[in-house]
């Protein structure tokens, strides 16, 4: 009987862009402890995750940006073993390591993947628990902790080698999915829904295009009004749209203990989200889902919010 893919792969521990930044390799293990404690990770197909062709990543980004990054991981390198910084800058915020490069194609190879298991039905559902996050990334510009756009890759990834025709996008990061935005504004292949923090990071207004709807929401939000704005705005858009295929971003800093921001989402709202989602999996996608990693940084609320995701995936 088909599982819920937990993908992951040790090269995404390995990236850090230095000591007290919030996007940690801790994150991962963080997740991984408290699935092994809740006895969650019995109920996984664990799946080391490939790492992603530049074929497979030049579907959402520009061929230059790629080359780009490529040669600045190996700039870094020869400056590092020159005496040079261990880290170079991308934005203020943003920075690669050695192992950054490696760890970006293995977090978009883990979407890649995750798609192919459940559209092969050999996976009921996926979650790739993977860093550096994606949904910052832009078309030809990386920012806010992000380097490939992982959901708009495994979105082109269906689109083009499976064949499908329509792929739904949902983002409930507390941060506006910017970089998604860019790279799918248009396309009327693929429907994005999701809701923000507003005003937050990034800064900027968000693009008017007929296949986004990206609700913004005010500070102290809590999760019976996400609740209502998914019932009220997102579920009847997806309705419409009957997705062949879910690819969810999945940010877990709109939790009330995180300090990144300042929504005041818990596990239970994640656990109703989530449930919403998968039944309007199964009524229009065969079950199909596939979700990513985005944000979430206060270690514990991460852990116990990725169990609320993970036990209606896996139903358990």
């Amino acid at each position: 009987m088909p599982k819920t893919g937990y993908f992951t792969h040790p090269s995404c521990r390995q990236h850090e862009m230095g000591d007290g930044h919030p996007e940690c390799p801790e994150r991962l293990g963080a997740i991984d402890d408290r699935l092994l404690i809740c006895g969650v990770a019995d109920a996984l197909e664990h799946i080391t995750a490939p790492a992603a062709t530049l074929a497979q990543i030049e579907r959402a980004h520009g061929a230059g940006y790629v080359a780009r990054l490529q040669a600045m991981s190996a700039q870094l390198a020869s400056e590092i073993a020159a005496g040079g910084p261990k880290h170079a800058a991308l934005d203020p915020d943003t920075y690669i390591n050695t192992h950054t490069w490696q760890a970006a194609l293995h977090a978009a190879g883990a979407a890649v993947a995750a798609v192919d298991g459940v559209m092969s039905g050999a996976l009921e559902n996926a979650f790739c628990s993977v860093r550096p996050p994606g949904h910052h990334a832009c078309r030809d510009k990386a920012m806010g902790f992000c380097f490939f756009n992982n959901v708009a890759i495994a979105a082109h990834h269906a689109l083009a080698q499976h064949g499908l025709k329509r792929v739904a996008i949902v983002d409930f990061d507390v941060h506006h999915g910017n970089g998604t935005e860019d790279i799918v504004a248009g396309d009327e292949r693929i429907l994005m829904v999701g809701m923000y923090q507003h005003p937050f990071y990034p800064e900027g207004s968000a693009l008017n295009a007929s296949n986004l709807l990206n609700v913004p929401v005010p500070a102290y939000t809590k999760g019976m009004e996400v609740r209502e704005i998914m019932e009220m705005m997102w579920l009847p858009r997806l309705e419409e749209f009957a997705p062949e295929l879910l690819i969810v971003s999945a940010g877990f800093d709109a939790h009330r203990e995180d300090d990144m921001g300042q929504l005041g989402l818990v596990e239970a709202d994640y656990t109703w989200i989530t449930w919403r989602l998968k039944a309007l999996a199964d009524a229009y996608a065969k079950g199909r889902i596939v979700s990513c990693l985005e944000g979430g940084y206060n270690l514990s609320a991460l852990g116990r919010s990725v169990e609320a995701h993970l036990r209606v995936l896996a139903d358990v």
